[in-house]
């Protein structure tokens, strides 16, 4: 299954960053500006939505309904996605409503999407019954999972690596913020697919590496169903690092906050609080312990979510 509705502002640009690379005399860093996929402020989840959405239209469907956090990039793109294609959209969000609509809720409201704040733990039954709702009212739902992280999903990333080999890019490593897997997996299956040979380290912003490596496996072996590949990957071979999310999901630390200021201050480049924030600041600890080899190539895959900087939570003590 390869179909797909055209939603990204693509190729996105390789940058290096001198600047950084010279402050941490080390590895020559670059960085790939998904953050500048276009749709709803862009973002790595645009890539993905190219192919959920074609599908979506492929089954007749009139309502994409999906879920996420109250500061979901995700959700923000799947409104945005939406409304470009004249479709309805529900969104399911964990947590109380806020007292302030701001970053990325702002934007999905503004995109037009309905917004349904649950619990945590109710989410899952939540989106289950909006969906039967939806279906009975003949609103034809289309049910995009977390992240848009499945095996259709993670065909935005296996193009992606073509685009990057179309980019005659061949960086030693490539470090991003890896969270429901499908970005991981769609990389793994491009990489295979291209010959390209970078070794791919997602840095985790909520899970064990172990439960996380589990999923982008199967994740991977789905998509490469989905291709008519024969390859299979496994658990141990993919690369995750998870000693910098013990904090909890979405909470600055002073690392974050660091990684952040210096990716302004350094490149003018904005960062997020809850993924590329997380993320970059894996990838200057691993600098500073002499992780990477000083003659090797990073390309730090920039995955979007920098609405999540206007949320007062964040930006005052960013600016503290």
């Amino acid at each position: 299954m390869t179909d797909r509705v055209l939603l990204a502002h693509l190729p996105t640009p390789i940058e290096e960053l001198p600047r950084l690379s010279k402050m941490f005399a080390g590895p020559s860093l670059f960085i790939k500006r998904d953050d500048l996929t276009g749709l709803g402020f862009g973002g790595n989840k645009t890539r993905k939505l190219e192919y959920l959405a074609a599908d979506a239209l492929a089954n007749g469907c009139q309502t994409l309904i999906s879920t996420g956090a109250e500061q979901s990039n995700h959700c923000r793109q799947v409104a945005a996605a939406a409304a470009r294609l004249g479709l309805g959209c529900i969104l399911v969000l964990a947590g109380d409503k806020p007292q302030k609509n701001q970053g990325n809720l702002f934007l999905d409201l503004l995109s037009g999407a309905e917004v349904v704040f649950v619990s945590k733990d109710q989410r899952d039954q939540a989106l289950a019954e909006l969906t039967k709702q939806a279906h009975a009212q003949n609103r034809k739902p289309y049910q995009i999972p977390y992240g848009g992280s499945n095996a259709i999903g993670a065909m935005g990333y296996c193009q992606a690596m073509r685009e990057l080999r179309e980019q005659d890019f061949a960086p030693d490593w490539i470090v991003f913020a890896t969270s429901s897997g499908g970005t991981q997996a769609g990389m793994l299956l491009g990489a295979r697919e291209t010959g390209i040979q970078t070794k791919i380290l997602g840095i985790s912003v909520d899970k064990s590496a172990d439960e996380f490596c589990e999923t982008v496996a199967g994740i991977a072996n789905a998509g490469a169903e989905l291709l008519g590949q024969k390859a299979s990957f496994h658990a141990e071979e993919i690369l995750v690092n998870d000693a910098y999310c013990s904090a909890g999901y979405a909470v600055l630390t002073s690392a974050e906050e660091e990684a952040i200021q210096l990716f302004a201050r350094q490149e003018g480049i904005l960062l997020d609080p809850v993924y590329t924030g997380r993320a970059a600041a894996g990838l200057l600890d691993l600098l500073r312990k002499g992780f990477f080899k000083s003659d090797e190539t990073i390309l730090f895959w920039h995955t979007g979510g920098t609405p999540a900087l206007f949320v007062e939570q964040y930006s005052k003590k960013l600016l503290s």
